[in-house]
């Protein structure tokens, strides 16, 4: 029965590996979108469960060098959640322990994409879009903001 726990354990903690790993951000693409290096190649990184200001939206930019201050040139922990429809990545960023994707939504600079953030955390990143609102920080000082999902579907009309 000992010899049976070590492999166990090894079972256990394959999967985990797999999930998370860390590069370092070598672009910043807009205010939900990073490229980082790892493994010696390049890999496109969509945050989780937000959606950030398009870069042809009122506060795209500012919404990018939001991101950019918070993660540029540094390396960061990516929490592998799914693949998107362009071959992306998409995962929670984590810097310096703190996450990233929910730091974006914090600051003003992000909306909590209620159609992709299902998981129970986002419940508190709701929370942090209404502290954010009510404070008016980032895009929140604009009245007029249009969600980037909504901002997508006119520029396609």
């Amino acid at each position: 029965m000992p010899r049976l726990f070590p492999h166990f354990l090894v079972i256990i903690l394959i999967p985990s590996l797999a999930i998370a790993w860390s590069g370092k951000v070598v672009k910043v693409a807009d205010g939900d979108t990073i490229t980082v290096l790892h493994d010696g190649r390049r890999e496109r990184i969509r945050l989780y469960g937000i959606d950030a200001p398009e870069m042809g939206q009122s506060y795209g930019r500012k919404a990018k060098d939001a991101l950019a201050g918070m993660v540029a040139g540094k390396t960061v922990e990516i929490k592998r959640k799914d693949t998107d429809r362009y071959g992306r990545t998409v995962g929670i960023v984590m810097v310096d322990s703190r996450n990233v994707n929910a730091d974006m939504v914090r600051a003003g600079y992000a909306w909590v994409y209620p159609k992709y953030c299902k998981e129970r955390g986002c419940r508190d990143w709701f929370a942090l879009e209404r502290t954010a609102r009510e404070a008016r920080s980032g895009m929140w000082a604009d009245p007029h903001i249009v969600p980037p999902w909504e901002w997508r579907k006119a520029q396609r009309k």
